[in-house]
């Protein structure tokens, strides 16, 4: 057979063969994660018809709100560290604001850092890990650099003109403070406008890589300072607060421990603040509030821009809950439902749209849930679950796993809650300094303490029972 007839045979073969597809590898699931300080519940995605949250309502309606969502310890440095890793504070052992988690866990894997390892481009605008507000803004502060390819610390007028803030108390720092401010000015003048259009360009700059995005919001955490126009949201006279003499009675039945940081001062922390400065304060952080939702807006915007909804992980979390006046309460760092509970909102594409679930989860199950979402390999060591059931049946999953909440004031001061969908039980120094029960089925306020009532003897037991391998801060220590 001569060449030309090989050549031509070999063409009809090949033209005659049947074509193969190689599938291509579908894209990464991107990841948008995005942090609120010091933010409750106080919302109208949660109910609360009088706080206007339009575009977290619109992040929902893509995903599922979790209804009982609750920190590891309602304190900035703890919780954020605890939720970066995956692990509890005592694990870590950080219990503190001090910058401490690399010295204590040098060898931790952080949940940014596993996007990067396994090739995610991981960067943050703002307050991811903890910042002295406004103290640090504008710096790194307690950051993990290993957590990030690029970071970004923008400063606005809030840090930059803080002389103008409005104060009520004396001798504290704006950190820990009872003061606001609501200047005529543009949201991208102040840090969390900031933060967003950095985020906003990095989405469009990253745009066709995968990409694990953290904005990082400072409000409403103290001073509370936005734009006026979010004030002017919020009438003054349709600011409500409870009555004193009620709100004083409702710690009647209540461990001395519980509270040992606001009896001194109280009500509302400080010594001499008034009603109406409460009043204001409350009003300004409600503000606030609106100011991140408007932020969040814009984040949302801008993946829709670009066409990313499909491929790209939500997630909207505040640190802990928060006090505003409540049992005359004011501030986090307190075992109660108010300080114990925060948002949570993931979406997370092809899975439940528009729901919402009762089941308690925890910040700590953040780190789970994202590697399973994007199909990473999670170190072993991780202390929470995957949500990913609740994603895909938010009210008939299987998940029986409480929530735990520790509060650490020192070491002679500290002690340990859990939640599951109906009761919310505490042990202070393991019971030595008091205990509490709250029946949320018929007490949400955690108004009546149930933990010397007879009647509730086997809920106390089992609950306790439940608790007890969770409390892990110096077991050898006897807590007397």
């Amino acid at each position: 057979m001569n060449s030309r007839i090989r050549i031509a045979i070999a063409t009809i073969a090949l033209t005659l063969a049947p074509t193969v597809v190689v599938a291509a590898d579908p894209p990464k699931m991107n990841v948008l994660f995005i942090a609120a300080d010091d933010m409750n519940c106080d919302l109208s995605l949660y109910g609360n018809s009088q706080v206007k949250t339009p575009n977290l309502e619109r992040l929902a309606a893509m995903g599922v709100r979790f209804d009982n969502a609750y920190c590891q310890q309602p304190l900035c440095g703890p919780s954020r560290a605890s939720l970066m890793t995956g692990l509890r504070p005592d694990t870590l052992n950080m219990h503190t604001l001090a910058h401490e988690l690399r010295k204590k866990n040098p060898d931790v894997v952080t949940l940014g850092q596993m996007f990067r390892q396994q090739g995610y481009f991981s960067a943050r605008a703002g307050k991811i890990y903890h910042y002295g507000n406004p103290s640090q803004i504008g710096t790194d502060a307690n950051d993990d650099p290993a957590t990030w390819d690029e970071r970004y610390n923008p400063a606005g007028i809030d840090k930059t003109q803080e002389d103008k803030i409005v104060r009520y108390h004396r001798g504290k720092g704006l950190g820990i403070s009872m003061a606001w401010w609501d200047p005529e000015s543009r949201d991208e003048e102040h840090t969390d406008g900031m933060v967003a259009t950095k985020i906003v360009e990095l989405i469009e700059e990253h745009r066709e890589e995968p990409f694990f995005l953290a904005a990082g919001f400072f409000n409403p955490h103290c001073p509370y300072v936005a734009p006026k126009k979010y004030f002017d949201m919020y009438p003054l006279d349709e600011i409500t607060m409870p009555n004193l003499e009620e709100a004083k009675a409702d710690l009647d039945d209540v461990p001395p421990m519980a509270i040992q940081r606001d009896a001194r001062n109280w009500p509302f922390y400080f010594d001499g603040i008034s009603i109406e400065e409460a009043r204001r304060c409350k009003r300004a952080y409600y503000a606030c509030s609106s100011f991140v939702d408007a932020q969040v807006g814009r984040l949302l915007d801008a993946l829709e821009e670009h066409d990313l909804m499909d491929r790209t992980v939500i997630v909207f979390w505040s640190d802990h809950g928060y006090f505003l006046g409540e049992k005359g309460l004011w501030y986090k760092r307190k075992a109660f439902e108010r300080s114990a509970r925060m948002p949570l909102v993931i979406a997370a594409p092809g899975l439940a749209k528009d729901q919402a679930t009762q089941k308690t989860v925890e910040l700590i199950d953040l780190y789970p849930t994202l590697a399973d979402l994007c199909d990473l390999k999670p170190p072993s060591v991780l202390e929470g679950q995957s949500m990913r059931p609740l994603l895909i049946d938010p009210v008939h999953a299987e998940w029986t796993k409480p929530a735990v909440t520790q509060v650490w004031h020192n070491p002679k001061a500290w002690g340990y809650s859990i939640r599951n969908e109906r009761y919310r039980y505490t042990e202070w120094l393991a019971g030595k300094a008091g205990r509490e029960l709250y029946d949320h089925d018929i007490d949400p306020q955690e108004v009546t303490n149930l933990a010397d009532d007879p009647a509730h003897e086997r809920v106390v037991a089992e609950l306790s029972k439940q608790l007890q391998p969770y409390v892990n801060w110096k077991r050898e220590q006897d807590p007397k």
